[in-house]
């Protein structure tokens, strides 16, 4: 694992990247959604995937919206979206009406399909948001410059509720946030059925606005 530092809009992140399989798993806002930089580097070591975590090493966790954390001086994202054809995109949501749902964005919609049968079955305490209307606008990840969309078979976004992301246990401060195993076992049931089906550029890709 290859770690890089660097300044986005003043804010100094540090991105971690491993590269593996040509599918990449991805958290953008590692230190701000407790739980994602966690289940992003644990699915992606037990499926064989890449993966990019950003992190904020010092200060108050800063929120950047996705579209804007896609820099060409970040040479660890650049190096990221040339090596993966498909990315999954771990991000947390607190919507307070909808706290057990996951929301499955991203362009491509038959890997939100795939992602969403394995979360079905392996952690059902959950609800699986699939279906875009359903999705609020904020949260749909389908903007052509969010990085989920930027390699070659587009991408899931995954939305995660805090119950989905961490165990809600006190834990010490500073200390990695702990997922729910149902969780990080949907996800990487997902990913690796992702891994033995995907198949050509831009598959099962539908935009919607």
């Amino acid at each position: 694992m290859a770690t890089e530092r660097v300044l986005i809009e003043g804010v100094e992140f540090a991105a971690a990247l491993t590269l593996r399989s040509d599918i990449g798993l991805l958290a953008l806002h590692g230190s701000r959604e407790g739980g994602t930089a966690e289940l992003a580097h644990e699915v992606a070591a037990r499926t064989g995937a890449s993966c990019l975590v950003f992190t904020q090493p010092a200060g108050d966790p800063v929120h950047i919206p996705s579209h804007r954390m896609s820099v060409p001086t970040c040479e660890a994202l650049q190096q990221f979206l040339s090596h993966v054809t498909l990315t999954v995109s771990l991000h947390g949501h607190l919507r307070p009406e909808t706290p057990r749902a996951i929301f499955l964005g991203g362009a491509n919609r038959a890997a939100a399909d795939t992602l969403a049968h394995s979360l079905t079955l392996l952690a059902p305490a959950f609800e699986s948001v699939t279906d875009l209307d359903h999705i609020p606008p904020g949260l749909r990840g389908l903007g052509p410059r969010n990085p989920v969309n930027l390699t070659p078979s587009g991408g899931v976004q995954v939305e995660l509720p805090l119950s989905a992301r961490t165990q809600g246990t006190r834990k010490t401060p500073g200390a990695p946030d702990v997922p729910p195993p149902t969780v990080t076992a949907a996800l990487t049931a997902g990913v690796q059925r992702l891994t033995e089906t995907s198949a050509g550029p831009r598959r099962g890709v539908r935009r919607r606005p």
